[in-house]
């Protein structure tokens, strides 16, 4: 691999939770209870701790922050991410919000939130239309609450056992004649524009850091364009895309589940970034420069 990329820095893009933080309930931990690895809070929520990573984790990351481009993927919003603590936070990028927002050193990025308003003005219809088909004359009682993130795409939360299947493939089509798209994570239904992916924010960054190699890392459907993209990719044994069996040439499955398998994905990271790299404070200078405009 180093030989194909040469010198160019490794990029390593992951989503967040159930893939590298977990709560509480996700932990999927086995055994006595004196056998638990030792954790860190990455993540606490109205004075509370919320998520977790396992201490080996925690510190295998922070060597990988150092020595690569290392991107946090997440569909949380900008204020939602803002709450989680990870090695290398608020330096260099980030994405939220599924890609429609892309963070450089904690602050969003002007052009790419341009470049994301006029695609959905192209090629989409607007929010309002799909919030009104899922909370009007259409709506499902199974469907128990909808909301917006950052008045750019919708997700509801849902009685999954009894939301039927119709439903949801008469959905998808009404959202796909809009340019739209649907995913259902757990008891999450989310409807995104075409345009806000994450693979495509990662993409970005990967042109404007200079970086060669893309490790990848994520357990949901939404993150299946970003391990499709990547040149290695590795995903948990749990959660949606284990669920469905996705599988690729390039693409490790742990043999872990829960926060240990977060554990083992930092890992499996930390052996293919090269060491004695400071990759990740060089792609911090070359971003500040001026830079080309994006062909977006």
């Amino acid at each position: 691999m180093r030989t194909e990329f040469g010198d160019a820095p490794v990029l390593v893009a992951s989503d967040l939770d159930r893939t590298l933080i977990y709560s509480a309930n996700s932990m999927l931990l086995q055994g006595s209870d004196h056998l638990a690895p030792r954790m860190v809070v990455s993540e606490v929520y109205a004075a509370a701790p919320l998520s977790f990573m396992t201490r080996a984790a925690e510190e295998l990351l922070a060597g990988i922050a150092e020595r690569s481009v290392f991107v946090p993927v997440t569909t949380r919003t900008h204020a939602q991410f803002a709450r989680v603590q990870l090695p290398g936070r608020g330096r260099g990028y980030a994405v939220t919000t599924n890609g429609a927002v892309l963070l450089h050193n904690g602050e969003p990025d002007p052009d790419w939130s341009r470049h994301i308003r006029t695609s959905l003005a192209d090629h989409c219809a607007p929010l309002s239309e799909v919030l009104g088909h899922l909370t009007g004359s259409g709506a499902v009682p199974e469907v128990l609450r909808v909301r917006t993130a950052e008045d750019l795409f919708v997700y509801s939360i849902v009685n999954r056992e009894e939301l039927s299947e119709l439903y949801l493939q008469d959905l998808t089509a009404w959202c796909r004649e809009r340019g739209w798209t649907t995913s259902l994570q757990g008891r999450k239904l989310y409807c995104v524009p075409a345009p806000i992916t994450k693979e495509a924010a990662v993409a970005e960054v990967r042109r404007r850091s200079g970086a060669g190699l893309l490790l990848a890392a994520g357990d949901s459907l939404l993150d299946a364009g970003l391990l499709e993209l990547a040149d290695l990719a590795i995903r948990p044994a749990h959660g949606e895309l284990h669920s469905v069996g996705f599988a690729r040439a390039h693409l490790t499955v742990t043999s872990a589940s829960g926060v240990l398998a977060g554990e083992e994905i930092v890992r499996f990271m930390d052996a293919v970034v090269p060491r004695g790299s400071t990759a990740g404070l060089r792609a911090d200078v070359r971003a500040e420069e001026p830079a080309t405009p994006a062909a977006y």
